[in-house]
């Protein structure tokens, strides 16, 4: 009996190692970002509802279920809260070296959002993205979906925030709804 626990260890021992070797190259080894062919003009996301669609000319033509800031459904309002924010902002950028697979960076805060924080005297953050997951946990797929896991960010697996990067053009009008 004894030894089978010390087999028992030694394997599971064996496997972390694995898996944490595995996270380590994904985390450090840059993804080679796919080509962009836009043919998206609009992006929704449903905060309620925990879905994201693109539009061509009005036409849904992709639809997503996403992951949201683990701050809660209200709107963001500071540096911090980890919610996301509400609002019709733009695609203003894409990191191909995200920390989360790919990102498409969202135009949070707006010039009306910096004067409102202003005057409550806060930070209203920024930073806001559609991203994939995690580097070296993209193995998690759909599952990262049932949790609000994000610090105020829109994450897709990272098969999706591929297709998205490919479709989204910069400039792109996004807008959040609660």
């Amino acid at each position: 009996m004894f030894i089978l626990r010390q087999w028992i260890l030694v394997g599971s021992a064996v496997v972390l190692a694995a898996v944490v070797a595995v996270s380590g190259v994904y985390f450090v080894l840059p993804v080679q970002a796919p080509p962009i062919n836009p043919s998206v003009d609009y992006i929704v996301v449903e905060k309620h509802l925990h879905m994201m669609q693109l539009l061509d000319h009005g036409t849904v033509i992709r639809t997503y279920r996403v992951a949201l800031g683990r701050g809660g459904k209200e709107a963001k309002s500071m540096a911090g809260d980890d919610k996301v924010p509400e609002g019709t902002y733009h695609i203003v950028g894409r990191n191909p070296r995200s920390a989360f697979h790919l990102s498409l960076r969202i135009g949070y805060p707006t010039e009306q959002q910096k004067r409102i924080a202003q005057g409550l005297g806060v930070d209203p953050g920024g930073d806001v993205m559609i991203h994939g997951i995690r580097n070296g946990l993209g193995w998690l797929g759909g599952l990262h979906t049932k949790v609000d896991w994000t610090r105020g960010c829109i994450a897709v697996t990272d098969s999706e925030i591929e297709e998205i990067w490919e479709l989204v053009p910069d400039g792109t009008p996004i807008e959040i709804k609660a």
